[in-house]
């Protein structure tokens, strides 16, 4: 991997699955972290829940949270393409790419996380909660701190910025006055 500079900002033009299971996963580390913190401990795990399915996605490519938005209709733009995918929704997984990255990385971190906020602190929950603003970030600018981080260290990415100065590369984006 090669370091390099500049700004990783997925796209934001519409509502992808990927973005979308973002925004979702997010909102329910946000929702379970203040209830493990307020209530009850034990909310961690749904916390440790998302933390699974996020390692799931990155090893195996399903996604349950997008399987469902697929059948409401989103479209992906990191899944197989429609005619290998048939009717199930699974996130590419040819090679490790920089959005896969995320998903294992994610996962992991908020694993551990969670169990040191049972063992050892509630204190922990801060991260939980730092990583559950991030996705919702993420989900609405497009922008986030590990990809950033990892797109320096040289990891590429899928979901391919817009160069700067091209205007937008979706004829929907260009459309509004």
């Amino acid at each position: 991997m090669a370091l390099r500079s500049g700004v990783y900002i997925v796209p934001t033009h519409r509502w992808y699955i990927e973005r979308t299971v973002w925004l979702i996963a997010g909102v329910v580390l946000l929702a379970s972290t203040a209830l493990a913190a307020l209530v009850q401990p034990l909310w961690v795990l749904l916390v440790i829940a998302t933390a699974l399915a996020s390692i799931t996605v990155a090893l195996t490519g399903f996604c349950v949270v997008g399987n469902v938005l697929y059948r409401l209709g989103l479209t992906p733009m990191l899944g197989r393409n429609a005619a290998t995918a048939g009717k199930w929704y699974f996130m590419q997984t040819d090679r490790w790419y920089l959005e896969r990255r995320i998903y294992l990385a994610v996962g992991i971190n908020l694993t551990v996380a969670s169990v040191l906020s049972l063992a050892h602190s509630p204190w922990w929950l801060l991260f939980t909660g730092f990583v559950g603003t991030a996705m919702v970030w993420f989900a609405a600018t497009g922008y986030c701190i590990m990809a950033n981080g990892l797109y320096w260290l040289g990891a590429e990415p899928r979901l391919a910025p817009e160069p700067k100065g091209v205007g937008p590369r979706w004829p929907e984006a260009a459309s509004v006055s």
